[in-house]
């Protein structure tokens, strides 16, 4: 991970950073970005009525919650792909088709879960794709408007995906008032980023296509996905928007 880039506002301190390996400098909220796929698959997951996302460093981590909590379903991946023993995949298109309601989801990923291990020190994070980045963006800005020079670190998950920066750089248009960058820009960026480029190869058929339109599509609703450290494992919970 690599600090990329660094914008002082009005009463805002926005940091940027790109890749899972370093832990951000001190702020008031991280944001934790992953756009292929993971909390685009979480965001449909609370949309589908999941209670609550508790989330694993490693697939021997997410084995042992299991064999403690039977009731849960296990999901993730490792390079993209289903995890042998899993319930349930990464694909937000499978997951958006689930009977979730009320369930308890354990997480593990390659990069988005592995970033946000090392953002929790934060006062607040967050975790977030594209499909919730302008409800997530619009809540920090209301909520650290009043505060001079909060520090807001935006972590783009992928070493080196352009979904997750062109993601980051979105929601800093959005938190400073700028409006720069246009929904239509980032859904181009994504599409065309060399990490989505294998859901539209016929010869990857463990890599549904179907999850790019999910990955696409914001959604008007009226929670974030906030992080709850407290618990027995870091947490994802849903938070209504106010």
């Amino acid at each position: 991970m690599y600090l990329l880039h660094r914008m002082r506002g009005e009463w805002m301190n926005i940091r940027i950073y790109q890749g899972n390996e370093m832990t951000p400098e001190d702020g008031d909220a991280n944001i934790v970005i992953d756009v292929i796929r993971a909390f685009t698959v979480a965001h449909h997951a609370f949309l589908g009525g999941v209670k609550e996302i508790w989330l694993a460093d490693s697939i021997e981590t997410a084995f042992r919650i299991k064999n403690k909590y039977p009731h849960v379903l296990l999901t993730g991946e490792r390079n993209g792909l289903p995890i042998p023993g899993f319930d349930l995949g990464h694909s937000p298109a499978a997951i958006a088709k689930q009977p979730l309601a009320g369930k308890t989801l354990v997480q593990t990923s390659t990069n988005g879960v592995k970033a946000v291990f090392r953002a929790l020190h934060a006062k607040e994070v967050y975790v977030t794709g594209f499909s919730n980045a302008k409800t997530t963006a619009k809540w920090i800005r209301r909520k650290w408007k009043d505060k001079d020079n909060a520090r807001i670190n935006m972590i783009a998950s992928h070493p080196t995906g352009e979904d997750d920066l062109a993601c980051a750089l979105y929601m800093e248009s959005i938190l400073t008032g700028s409006g720069t960058i246009k929904p239509e820009s980032v859904i181009k960026e994504i599409v065309n980023a060399s990490v989505a480029k294998k859901f539209l190869d016929p010869g990857q058929p463990a890599f549904n296509p179907a999850d790019l339109e999910y990955c696409i599509k914001e959604r008007d609703c009226e929670f974030v996905m906030k992080m709850d450290p407290t618990g027995e494992f870091p947490t994802i919970v849903r938070v209504e928007d106010e």
